[in-house]
């Protein structure tokens, strides 16, 4: 569903010579006049054989696995980040800088877990790359899906930048809470702008497949006379969205991996100083991982939309390019999976804290003489966050 109807070269429009033919296999004449540039390799026909290929064994197989990630997706995604927003909004403990940055990653992919993959499943699995639900919710889904992607990077860049400036440069004054809320503001301006334009180029083409068949596509589509404001587009998007986020992120744990492991702690290492350094260790270390998770899941998305819009001879006769395409997408949305597991299970006691939520409820409606208050005294021993060295927001 993203840019699947990809602008092709200047060396290439031999490909789109045999595009009518292809789609109405009775020879109707196509409107001469339609204003996009098409390829073969967008809708996984065969040149050769009058066959759907989403009838194959390859797309079967990618059926599968299309479906068992956008499973994964709302129900890791849906509950874990429930868990987590309903546990930051009931207790003010865990309300410091880094969960509230977390807070923007939790909303985002709880969003796409409970609006979009519904949706994706239909038209992947149920309906075989077939949309079904108008154009409006064609563009909403793409647009929500692709706010949360940038979100999500941005988020991550943000706590990169947090550790790096307290473990660093620990004497420098932490952000204030107006701070932290213009920060938080402009993750999602940001986000929410640069994703414009792939909302007003997403729309909904019907398709005559082998035999008469009927698919409605839902994605982006560039006009022919905008080749370069989509590839400049794409370019931005990767710098900005990918590369740059990447190598800010990459720089700041490689000097904050220095601090905490290359160099001598100051002063007398009581317990409670190894204490807060191996807090402070494995903090980095799940952070590290999760930037490993996040190159390893949407570089193979990015490198492969890079050479299918760059370099489009390579798919041109490839029969079951679209599948890949489809299978690496959901690959990198499956990132956000990670990222829960990760921030829910490991980095905070949110499991803990719902638990105790869930506990607390059932004693009151059980008892029915417990005040709120009473309730918050209860919990004021658990500890906030396992990272000792978050200052709380005031």
């Amino acid at each position: 569903m993203e840019v699947t109807m990809e602008v092709m070269e200047e060396n290439a429009t031999n490909t789109f010579t045999k595009f009518p033919s292809m789609l109405n296999p009775h020879g109707a004449q196509a409107d001469s006049s339609f204003p996009f540039t098409f390829s073969y390799g967008d809708y996984d026909m065969s040149l050769d054989e009058d066959e759907d290929v989403t009838n194959s064994r390859t797309f079967f197989a990618a059926k599968i696995v299309i479906g068992l990630a956008l499973v994964g997706i709302m129900l890791v995604c849906g509950i874990g980040n429930f868990i987590f927003i309903a546990a930051l909004a009931r207790y003010k403990k865990l309300r410091n800088l880094t969960n509230l940055l977390i807070a923007n990653l939790a909303i985002s992919d709880f969003l796409v877990a409970i609006v979009c993959c519904p949706f994706e499943m239909d038209y992947y699995v149920v309906r075989q790359l077939s949309w079904e639900h108008g154009h409006v919710l064609c563009t909403s889904v793409n647009y929500l899906r692709t706010v949360s992607l940038y979100v999500s990077t941005n988020a991550l860049l943000a706590i990169a930048i947090d550790r790096y400036l307290a473990i660093v440069h620990p004497l420098r004054p932490r952000m204030k809470c107006h701070t932290a809320t213009g920060l938080i503001a402009l993750v999602w301006t940001v986000s929410i702008l640069i994703a414009i334009p792939s909302a007003y180029f997403t729309t909904e083409t019907v398709l005559v497949t082998v035999q008469s068949h009927e698919k409605i596509f839902c994605g982006q589509i560039w006009p022919v006379d905008q080749q370069l404001y989509y590839k400049s587009y794409f370019l931005f998007i990767f710098g900005l969205e990918f590369v740059g986020p990447v190598v800010a992120m990459a720089l700041c744990y490689a000097r904050i991996s220095r601090e905490l492991w290359f160099k001598a702690v100051p002063g007398v290492q009581t317990e409670q100083v190894r204490r807060r350094l191996r807090g402070r260790r494995r903090t980095v270390l799940l952070l590290v991982g999760i930037l490993t998770a996040y190159v390893l899941c949407w570089a193979p998305f990015y490198g492969f939309t890079l050479v299918r819009d760059f370099f489009p001879a390579v798919f041109v006769k490839e029969k079951h390019y679209l599948t890949a395409f489809y299978v690496v997408e959901c690959i990198a949305m499956s990132n956000s999976m990670i990222n829960t597991l990760c921030f829910v299970t490991v980095k905070n006691n949110t499991v803990k804290y719902f638990r105790k939520v869930m506990l607390l409820h059932w004693k009151a409606s059980y008892n029915g003489s417990k005040s709120s208050a009473d309730l918050d005294l209860k919990t004021t021993g658990m500890p906030a966050t396992e990272e000792v060295d978050c200052i709380r927001l005031k």
